[in-house]
């Protein structure tokens, strides 16, 4: 059963997964070590991706795909054959800088998807990656959480503007999504509806 979580007209559903999500080969680079613990440093501004895991990357040749971030800006121009019949899409990783990816991509709309992963659950980075791409940079299609997405995140990734969510292999999708009607009313505005609570609803005086 598919554990793609897929939002229509403000409706979830179960919904089979078109697209082929495109990996990184496994780096050769030794991973750094700090007080004993083998860490991976993301911090903005460190290549975390070599040119060479980039190059031996292995897209499919037919089919919809969705490319790691750093591979879609290194071989767009082979791809935009690919790019104009809808079959790509970019993701990125939470670490990674957004203002990339409008750097190297105009016009984000030209994109039927963006995903961003979230390689194990931490922090908020998703929350605001995806309030800004609805928000300030307008991206009007489908928006997708992917990686340790957790049935609690779910109401939340919704209000910032996530229209689909791979929930983990581990669990039950149909279960998680539930979690979408959590709360009945927000008060706060956010990207899925600008208003606050006060502004949508006149009480009679």
């Amino acid at each position: 059963m598919s554990n793609l979580i897929q939002l229509t007209n403000g409706k979830a559903h179960i919904s089979d997964d078109d697209w082929q999500l495109v990996k990184l080969p496994a780096s050769q680079v030794e991973a750094r070590k700090q007080a004993g613990k083998i860490v991976l440093f993301k911090l903005t501004g460190e290549k975390t991706v070599s040119d060479e895991q980039i190059a031996n990357t292995v897209i499919p040749a037919h089919g919809k795909i969705i490319l790691p971030l750093t591979v879609f800006i290194a071989r767009k121009a082979e791809l935009q054959t690919r790019l104009s019949k809808n079959e790509l899409g970019v993701w990125l990783d939470t670490h990674e800088v957004l203002h990339t990816l409008i750097e190297n991509q105009a016009d984000l709309n030209a994109l039927p998807i963006i995903a961003v992963h979230v390689e194990r659950f931490a922090d908020g980075r998703i929350f605001s990656l995806g309030t800004l791409l609805r928000t300030r940079y307008g991206f009007k299609n489908d928006l997708r959480a992917i990686g340790d997405v957790l049935r609690d995140q779910l109401f939340f990734l919704k209000r910032s503007g996530f229209s689909s969510f791979a929930i983990r292999a581990d669990r039950n999708a149909t279960q998680a999504m539930i979690s979408l009607n959590d709360f009945s009313t927000p008060y706060q505005g956010a990207a899925d509806e600008a208003q606050p609570a006060f502004r949508r609803y006149h009480r009679a005086v």
